[in-house]
Protein backbone atom coordinates (compact mmCIF):
# COMPACT_ATOMS: atom_id res chain seq x y z
CA UNK A 1 0.00 0.00 0.00
CA UNK A 2 3.13 2.67 0.55
CA UNK A 3 4.22 2.12 -2.89
CA UNK A 4 0.48 3.35 -4.03
CA UNK A 5 0.50 6.13 -1.37
CA UNK A 6 4.59 6.98 -2.59
CA UNK A 7 3.09 6.92 -6.48
CA UNK A 8 0.75 10.10 -5.21
CA UNK A 9 -2.18 8.93 -7.78
CA UNK A 10 -5.59 8.84 -5.73
CA UNK A 11 -7.03 6.57 -8.54
CA UNK A 12 -3.90 3.85 -8.28
CA UNK A 13 -4.51 4.08 -3.92
CA UNK A 14 -8.54 3.18 -4.82
CA UNK A 15 -7.79 0.55 -7.18
CA UNK A 16 -5.17 -1.65 -4.41
CA UNK A 17 -8.36 -1.40 -1.70
CA UNK A 18 -10.49 -2.31 -4.44
CA UNK A 19 -13.45 -4.85 -2.60
CA UNK A 20 -10.66 -5.92 -0.17
CA UNK A 21 -11.63 -2.86 2.10
CA UNK A 22 -12.66 -5.01 5.16
CA UNK A 23 -9.16 -6.87 4.77
CA UNK A 24 -7.03 -3.89 5.01
CA UNK A 25 -5.99 -3.64 8.86
CA UNK A 26 -6.42 -0.17 11.10
CA UNK A 27 -2.38 -0.41 11.04
CA UNK A 28 -2.41 -0.79 7.09
CA UNK A 29 -4.15 1.98 6.84
CA UNK A 30 -3.07 4.07 9.43
CA UNK A 31 0.56 3.95 7.79
CA UNK A 32 -0.92 5.04 4.28
CA UNK A 33 -2.68 8.27 6.29
CA UNK A 34 0.37 8.85 7.68
CA UNK A 35 2.20 8.68 4.35
CA UNK A 36 0.42 10.47 2.66
CA UNK A 37 0.62 13.66 4.96
CA UNK A 38 4.23 13.62 5.01
CA UNK A 39 3.91 13.98 0.83
CA UNK A 40 0.99 16.47 1.48
CA UNK A 41 2.40 18.40 4.06
CA UNK A 42 6.01 18.79 3.09
CA UNK A 43 5.30 19.75 -0.68
CA UNK A 44 5.91 16.87 -3.51
CA UNK A 45 8.71 19.13 -4.82
CA UNK A 46 10.42 19.13 -1.77
CA UNK A 47 10.23 15.22 -0.87
CA UNK A 48 11.19 14.47 -4.79
CA UNK A 49 14.51 16.73 -4.09
CA UNK A 50 14.64 15.28 -0.24
CA UNK A 51 14.36 11.40 -2.07
CA UNK A 52 16.48 11.97 -5.17
CA UNK A 53 18.76 14.55 -4.11
CA UNK A 54 18.41 16.30 -7.46
CA UNK A 55 19.36 19.93 -8.42
CA UNK A 56 17.72 20.00 -11.46
CA UNK A 57 14.33 21.31 -12.27
CA UNK A 58 11.34 19.76 -12.08
CA UNK A 59 9.27 18.49 -14.55
CA UNK A 60 5.80 19.44 -14.11
CA UNK A 61 3.12 18.02 -16.22
CA UNK A 62 -1.01 17.62 -15.99
CA UNK A 63 -2.57 14.62 -16.22
CA UNK A 64 -5.81 12.68 -16.02
CA UNK A 65 -5.89 10.56 -13.18
CA UNK A 66 -9.01 9.11 -13.14
CA UNK A 67 -12.13 9.55 -15.57
CA UNK A 68 -13.52 12.66 -13.60
CA UNK A 69 -10.67 14.17 -11.66
CA UNK A 70 -6.77 15.42 -12.72
CA UNK A 71 -3.43 15.67 -10.55
CA UNK A 72 0.07 17.17 -11.69
CA UNK A 73 2.65 14.88 -12.49
CA UNK A 74 6.28 15.93 -11.29
CA UNK A 75 9.48 14.35 -12.80
CA UNK A 76 13.32 14.77 -10.93
CA UNK A 77 16.19 12.68 -11.06
CA UNK A 78 14.61 10.17 -12.56
CA UNK A 79 11.52 9.74 -10.44
CA UNK A 80 7.80 10.86 -11.44
CA UNK A 81 5.24 11.16 -8.64
CA UNK A 82 1.61 12.83 -8.58
CA UNK A 83 0.56 15.02 -6.42
CA UNK A 84 -2.76 13.81 -5.31
CA UNK A 85 -1.63 13.07 -1.38
CA UNK A 86 -3.82 14.95 -0.36
CA UNK A 87 -7.01 13.21 -1.99
CA UNK A 88 -5.01 9.75 -0.69
CA UNK A 89 -5.02 11.48 2.74
CA UNK A 90 -8.53 12.64 2.51
CA UNK A 91 -9.77 9.02 1.77
CA UNK A 92 -7.81 7.48 4.24
CA UNK A 93 -9.09 9.71 7.00
CA UNK A 94 -12.60 8.75 5.69
CA UNK A 95 -11.52 4.58 5.85
CA UNK A 96 -10.77 5.02 9.54
CA UNK A 97 -13.76 7.22 10.68
CA UNK A 98 -11.49 10.93 11.20
CA UNK A 99 -13.67 13.48 11.08
CA UNK A 100 -11.26 16.14 10.02
CA UNK A 101 -12.60 19.73 10.19
CA UNK A 102 -13.57 21.85 7.96
CA UNK A 103 -10.67 24.02 7.66
CA UNK A 104 -8.16 21.74 7.59
CA UNK A 105 -10.02 20.14 4.78
CA UNK A 106 -10.45 23.41 2.91
CA UNK A 107 -6.98 24.01 3.27
CA UNK A 108 -6.10 20.94 1.88
CA UNK A 109 -8.03 22.17 -1.44
CA UNK A 110 -7.16 25.61 -1.48
CA UNK A 111 -3.35 24.04 -2.13
CA UNK A 112 -5.21 23.01 -5.49
CA UNK A 113 -7.48 25.64 -6.24
CA UNK A 114 -5.66 26.80 -9.78
CA UNK A 115 -5.85 23.13 -11.06
CA UNK A 116 -8.99 22.21 -12.78
CA UNK A 117 -10.81 19.02 -11.38
CA UNK A 118 -7.86 18.50 -9.18
CA UNK A 119 -8.55 14.74 -7.23
CA UNK A 120 -8.02 16.63 -3.65
CA UNK A 121 -10.44 19.42 -4.77
CA UNK A 122 -12.83 17.06 -5.05
CA UNK A 123 -12.60 14.31 -2.93
CA UNK A 124 -13.00 17.13 -0.44
CA UNK A 125 -15.71 18.98 -1.54
CA UNK A 126 -17.34 15.49 -2.18
CA UNK A 127 -16.59 14.24 1.48
CA UNK A 128 -18.00 17.96 2.85
CA UNK A 129 -21.26 17.35 0.90
CA UNK A 130 -21.70 14.15 1.72
CA UNK A 131 -22.15 15.50 5.87
CA UNK A 132 -25.29 16.95 5.24
CA UNK A 133 -25.24 18.68 8.13
CA UNK A 134 -25.82 22.16 9.61
CA UNK A 135 -22.26 22.55 10.86
CA UNK A 136 -20.99 22.20 7.16
CA UNK A 137 -23.66 24.03 5.77
CA UNK A 138 -23.12 27.03 7.92
CA UNK A 139 -19.53 27.21 7.23
CA UNK A 140 -19.67 27.16 3.61
CA UNK A 141 -22.34 29.84 3.75
CA UNK A 142 -20.06 32.06 5.55
CA UNK A 143 -17.46 31.77 2.40
CA UNK A 144 -20.25 33.51 0.05
CA UNK A 145 -18.46 37.31 0.90
CA UNK A 146 -14.68 36.11 1.48
CA UNK A 147 -12.26 38.45 -1.00
CA UNK A 148 -10.51 35.43 -2.14
CA UNK A 149 -12.73 33.68 -4.95
CA UNK A 150 -11.07 30.34 -4.36
CA UNK A 151 -13.01 30.34 -1.54
CA UNK A 152 -16.10 31.36 -2.74
CA UNK A 153 -15.69 28.85 -5.30
CA UNK A 154 -15.14 26.09 -2.55
CA UNK A 155 -18.11 27.35 -0.77
CA UNK A 156 -20.27 27.35 -3.14
CA UNK A 157 -19.46 23.93 -4.66
CA UNK A 158 -19.32 22.44 -0.91
CA UNK A 159 -23.07 24.15 -0.64
CA UNK A 160 -24.26 22.64 -3.95
CA UNK A 161 -23.09 19.17 -3.42
CA UNK A 162 -24.92 19.11 -0.11
CA UNK A 163 -28.30 19.78 -1.28
CA UNK A 164 -27.49 17.05 -4.25
CA UNK A 165 -26.61 14.43 -1.70
CA UNK A 166 -29.27 14.85 0.58
CA UNK A 167 -31.53 12.15 -0.16
CA UNK A 168 -33.78 12.42 2.89
CA UNK A 169 -37.44 13.01 2.53
CA UNK A 170 -37.25 16.22 4.16
CA UNK A 171 -34.68 17.88 1.78
CA UNK A 172 -34.14 19.99 4.15
CA UNK A 173 -31.18 22.06 1.99
CA UNK A 174 -33.78 22.95 -0.57
CA UNK A 175 -35.14 25.67 0.46
CA UNK A 176 -31.76 27.41 2.03
CA UNK A 177 -30.27 26.25 -1.18
CA UNK A 178 -32.22 27.88 -3.71
CA UNK A 179 -32.30 31.55 -1.20
CA UNK A 180 -28.27 31.07 -1.28
CA UNK A 181 -27.69 30.59 -4.89
CA UNK A 182 -30.88 33.03 -5.97
CA UNK A 183 -29.25 35.92 -4.02
CA UNK A 184 -25.94 34.67 -5.24
CA UNK A 185 -25.96 34.90 -8.57
CA UNK A 186 -27.06 38.44 -8.43
CA UNK A 187 -23.92 39.72 -6.53
CA UNK A 188 -21.02 37.45 -7.85
CA UNK A 189 -18.53 38.63 -10.51
CA UNK A 190 -16.39 36.02 -10.98
CA UNK A 191 -16.87 33.87 -13.75
CA UNK A 192 -15.72 30.22 -12.00
CA UNK A 193 -17.81 31.30 -8.87
CA UNK A 194 -20.97 32.43 -10.82
CA UNK A 195 -20.69 29.36 -12.79
CA UNK A 196 -20.89 27.17 -9.91
CA UNK A 197 -23.66 29.06 -8.95
CA UNK A 198 -25.76 28.93 -11.81
CA UNK A 199 -25.08 25.44 -11.74
CA UNK A 200 -26.38 24.94 -8.62
CA UNK A 201 -29.95 26.91 -9.56
CA UNK A 202 -30.20 24.28 -12.26
CA UNK A 203 -30.60 21.77 -10.10
CA UNK A 204 -33.30 23.10 -8.74
CA UNK A 205 -36.97 22.78 -10.26
CA UNK A 206 -38.85 25.95 -10.41
CA UNK A 207 -39.73 29.03 -11.67
CA UNK A 208 -37.97 30.99 -8.93
CA UNK A 209 -34.72 28.90 -10.60
CA UNK A 210 -35.64 29.90 -13.75
CA UNK A 211 -36.29 34.01 -13.10
CA UNK A 212 -32.17 34.08 -11.40
CA UNK A 213 -31.05 32.10 -14.53
CA UNK A 214 -32.45 34.07 -17.19
CA UNK A 215 -30.63 37.32 -16.65
CA UNK A 216 -27.17 35.48 -17.52
CA UNK A 217 -28.30 33.97 -20.78
CA UNK A 218 -26.51 36.46 -23.36
CA UNK A 219 -23.45 36.48 -20.55
CA UNK A 220 -20.22 37.50 -22.97
CA UNK A 221 -18.53 33.89 -21.44
CA UNK A 222 -19.22 30.64 -22.80
CA UNK A 223 -18.91 28.86 -19.11
CA UNK A 224 -21.44 31.26 -17.80
CA UNK A 225 -23.85 30.35 -20.68
CA UNK A 226 -23.51 26.72 -20.78
CA UNK A 227 -24.38 26.47 -17.06
CA UNK A 228 -27.67 28.89 -17.83
CA UNK A 229 -28.51 26.23 -20.90
CA UNK A 230 -28.01 23.29 -18.79
CA UNK A 231 -30.25 24.46 -16.12
CA UNK A 232 -33.53 25.38 -17.95
CA UNK A 233 -35.85 22.39 -17.59
CA UNK A 234 -39.49 21.75 -18.77
CA UNK A 235 -40.56 21.38 -15.93
CA UNK A 236 -39.49 24.31 -14.13
CA UNK A 237 -42.98 25.93 -15.40
CA UNK A 238 -45.08 22.74 -15.73
CA UNK A 239 -46.51 20.99 -18.42
CA UNK A 240 -43.82 22.81 -20.72
CA UNK A 241 -40.86 25.32 -20.89
CA UNK A 242 -41.56 29.28 -19.74
CA UNK A 243 -42.29 31.61 -22.75
CA UNK A 244 -38.73 32.94 -21.22
CA UNK A 245 -37.33 30.03 -21.26
CA UNK A 246 -38.33 29.20 -24.79
CA UNK A 247 -36.90 32.31 -25.84
CA UNK A 248 -33.61 31.98 -24.68
CA UNK A 249 -33.00 29.17 -25.38
CA UNK A 250 -33.92 29.48 -28.96
CA UNK A 251 -31.11 32.25 -28.49
CA UNK A 252 -28.78 29.29 -26.88
CA UNK A 253 -29.25 26.83 -29.64
CA UNK A 254 -27.52 29.13 -31.97
CA UNK A 255 -24.70 30.06 -29.65
CA UNK A 256 -21.00 30.12 -31.26
CA UNK A 257 -20.20 27.91 -28.55
CA UNK A 258 -20.85 24.43 -29.54
CA UNK A 259 -21.24 23.09 -25.84
CA UNK A 260 -23.89 25.77 -25.06
CA UNK A 261 -25.62 24.58 -28.41
CA UNK A 262 -25.46 21.07 -27.34
CA UNK A 263 -26.89 21.95 -23.80
CA UNK A 264 -29.37 24.36 -25.66
CA UNK A 265 -30.41 21.78 -27.97
CA UNK A 266 -30.89 18.85 -25.01
CA UNK A 267 -32.99 20.92 -22.83
CA UNK A 268 -35.05 21.98 -26.21
CA UNK A 269 -35.56 17.79 -27.29
CA UNK A 270 -36.60 17.42 -23.90
CA UNK A 271 -39.43 19.66 -23.87
CA UNK A 272 -42.51 17.50 -25.58
CA UNK A 273 -44.16 19.69 -26.25
CA UNK A 274 -45.30 19.62 -29.79
CA UNK A 275 -44.62 22.86 -30.46
CA UNK A 276 -43.31 23.24 -34.50
CA UNK A 277 -41.07 26.20 -33.51
CA UNK A 278 -38.68 23.98 -31.36
CA UNK A 279 -38.93 21.04 -33.98
CA UNK A 280 -37.45 23.72 -36.42
CA UNK A 281 -34.92 25.26 -34.29
CA UNK A 282 -33.47 21.43 -33.73
CA UNK A 283 -33.51 21.23 -37.67
CA UNK A 284 -31.45 23.92 -38.06
CA UNK A 285 -28.78 22.38 -36.29
CA UNK A 286 -28.78 18.90 -38.85
CA UNK A 287 -25.90 21.06 -40.60
CA UNK A 288 -23.97 22.30 -37.32
CA UNK A 289 -20.45 21.98 -38.06
CA UNK A 290 -20.20 19.91 -34.79
CA UNK A 291 -21.18 15.91 -34.66
CA UNK A 292 -22.15 16.01 -31.23
CA UNK A 293 -24.52 19.14 -31.72
CA UNK A 294 -26.41 17.56 -34.53
CA UNK A 295 -26.61 13.84 -33.18
CA UNK A 296 -28.78 16.21 -30.27
CA UNK A 297 -30.75 17.47 -32.41
CA UNK A 298 -31.30 14.23 -34.54
CA UNK A 299 -32.31 12.98 -30.71
CA UNK A 300 -34.66 16.09 -30.33
CA UNK A 301 -36.82 15.56 -33.20
CA UNK A 302 -37.04 11.51 -32.68
CA UNK A 303 -38.44 13.20 -29.31
CA UNK A 304 -40.74 15.69 -31.13
CA UNK A 305 -41.78 12.68 -33.25
CA UNK A 306 -40.66 14.56 -36.21
CA UNK A 307 -39.99 12.46 -39.15
CA UNK A 308 -36.84 14.98 -40.36
CA UNK A 309 -34.78 12.97 -37.76
CA UNK A 310 -34.42 9.74 -39.90
CA UNK A 311 -33.49 11.00 -42.45
CA UNK A 312 -30.78 13.13 -40.55
CA UNK A 313 -29.67 9.83 -38.83
CA UNK A 314 -28.65 8.53 -42.14
CA UNK A 315 -26.84 11.18 -43.22
CA UNK A 316 -24.81 11.29 -40.21
CA UNK A 317 -22.86 8.14 -41.44
CA UNK A 318 -21.57 5.30 -39.35
CA UNK A 319 -21.28 5.54 -35.27
CA UNK A 320 -18.06 6.01 -33.64
CA UNK A 321 -19.15 3.65 -31.17
CA UNK A 322 -19.23 6.32 -28.20
CA UNK A 323 -22.42 5.06 -25.73
CA UNK A 324 -23.77 8.35 -25.79
CA UNK A 325 -24.38 8.57 -29.94
CA UNK A 326 -25.62 5.21 -29.77
CA UNK A 327 -28.43 6.30 -27.22
CA UNK A 328 -29.59 9.33 -29.03
CA UNK A 329 -29.52 6.82 -32.71
CA UNK A 330 -31.72 4.58 -30.35
CA UNK A 331 -34.32 7.03 -30.21
CA UNK A 332 -34.58 7.48 -33.62
CA UNK A 333 -35.17 3.84 -34.14
CA UNK A 334 -37.85 4.33 -31.13
CA UNK A 335 -39.65 6.80 -32.84
CA UNK A 336 -39.75 4.44 -36.00
CA UNK A 337 -41.07 1.65 -34.33
CA UNK A 338 -43.92 4.59 -33.05
CA UNK A 339 -44.41 5.79 -36.23
CA UNK A 340 -44.74 2.02 -38.04
CA UNK A 341 -47.31 0.86 -35.33
CA UNK A 342 -44.87 -2.36 -33.45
Amino acid sequence: MSEAVDSGSPALFEALLGHEIRDRSESELLGARDLARRWHETGVGAELRRRTGSGDAIVRTPVQDDEYSSVEELTLGGMTVRNGHGAILTRAEELLGVRTSFEELMDRALAHADQKNHSTWNSVTILLGGRGDEATWTAAAALRTAPDPSRRLFGAEVLRLTHLFDGSDEDAFAGPALDMFTDWSAEETDLAVLTEVLVALGEHIGPRAEAALLPHAGHPDARVRRAVAQGFSEWSSPPALSGDARTALLRLIADPDAVVRKAACGRVAGARDNDPLLADALAALLGDTDRMVQLTAVYGLALHDDERCVEAARLLGPQCGSLEEEGYLDEVRRYQWRRDGR
